[in-house]
């Protein structure tokens, strides 16, 4: 039944996948990420949803959905609004569908998530399944950046809650996720002295010299082996070349496996930041830890058990994946709720500029899986 309906929808599926990809919605595009929210607003509201606006004054608004305001719902699920393309990508590179795949700004992460979640509580209804009233649903704004303005809200809404699904793409040959690194940002500002490079060199203290040391020291700090990645990704500095620079800056990407591994990190970066090679110059450190791992344990492998007995029902194999990509996940996760990712529909290339695609074809039986694994848990 579910997926028959699923099957019939899938012409209104692409229509507002298209409109929903036509928007942009860039993390800092508050319009446009606003906008994207209407769109979603008005579609919950017309199966009986209600939605509670979360506003922000520089980033978009964040929603929260349930069908009943007073309701306790059990099931958290989690999708962000926001990508990582500028204003006017849309419009550059619009909605297009080449066979049986789906292209755009977005498309696959995360905006096929949206209308998934949508359809697949429209199924439930259609189905006569009360399940959907066992969903509290929240559409952030801010994901691609660390989801700091979303993050307390996240945690608010995981109280008490029994299951954790993020709608994150599901991978080829449906990998969805169990495990995830936790991620670090952290900036570097050293600060040295001008001076004329021909006339006076002497008298300058190189911020770029500094901070070249310094970043030697970083890289070294990687074991794939171990799970530990730290990337120097950015780096800036000076004037002229004909000027000794005087400032310079550099935002380094963390990644590790597991909290120990995390406090040892921050320590050898706040280590490698306060040791002075040109002597005169002067570093700040900046940053954190933006987000814990997400780890495996007992309870998600019982809850990834209940999804590959669905997956199996309707057709669909299932297998796990880890990923060193953040995301929301790692907020319920270590909170102790199950919680698995990746549950949205497949696809690939996520934040490529022309490769990133969803996969129509399989769009409803992964829409399916979403319906019928809330109906599963829900008993």
């Amino acid at each position: 039944m579910i997926e028959t309906y699923l099957e019939s929808k899938k012409h209104e599926i692409i229509e507002l996948l298209e409109i929903l990809v036509n928007t942009d919605s860039g993390t800092y595009n508050k319009e446009g990420v606003d906008a994207v929210g209407e769109i979603l607003i008005e579609k919950f509201e017309e199966i009986g949803m209600e939605v509670k606006v979360h506003p922000e004054q520089k980033l978009g608004n964040h929603l929260e959905i349930k069908a009943l305001s007073d309701s306790d719902p059990k099931i958290m699920i989690i999708a962000h609004m926001d990508t990582v393309f500028p204003k006017g990508e849309a419009k550059k590179r619009p909605f297009n569908v080449i066979g049986n795949k789906a292209f755009g700004p977005g498309v696959n992460d995360e905006k096929a998530s949206h209308v998934q979640v949508l359809y697949a509580l429209k199924a439930l209804k259609e189905a006569g399944s009360d399940a959907y009233k066992n969903v509290h649903i929240i559409f952030n704004s801010d994901e691609e950046i660390g989801s700091p303005a979303s993050k307390p809200l996240i945690k608010q809404v995981a109280e008490n809650k029994q299951y954790s699904i993020v709608v994150e793409c599901s991978r080829p040959n449906g990998g969805i996720v169990t495990e995830r690194k936790g991620v670090g940002h952290f900036t570097l500002v050293v600060k040295g002295k001008s001076a004329h490079a021909g006339v006076e060199p002497e008298r300058g203290r190189s911020a770029i010299e500094e901070i070249s040391h310094k970043i030697l020291k970083l890289q070294e700090l990687n074991d794939y082996e171990e799970g530990i990645s730290v990337n120097v990704g950015y780096v800036h500095g000076g004037t002229s070349t004909n000027t000794i620079p005087s400032a310079a800056k550099a935002e380094i990407d963390v990644r590790y496996k597991n909290e120990q591994q995390a406090a040892e990190i921050v320590r050898k970066i706040t280590e490698i930041s306060q040791k002075e090679h040109v002597s005169g110059t002067s570093t700040k450190l900046k940053g954190d830890i933006s987000r814990p791992p997400m780890q495996k344990t007992n309870e998600t492998e019982q809850l990834i058990n209940v999804i590959q007995e669905v997956a199996a029902e309707i057709d669909i194999s299932i297998r796990e994946v880890s990923s060193g990509g953040g995301s929301d996940a790692s907020f319920t996760a270590i909170e102790g709720i199950p919680t698995v990712d990746g549950m949205g529909p497949m696809g690939e290339f996520s934040h490529s500029e022309k490769d990133e695609y969803t996969d129509l074809k399989t769009f409803p039986k992964f829409t399916a899986l979403l319906a019928k694994t809330i109906e599963k848990l829900s008993g």
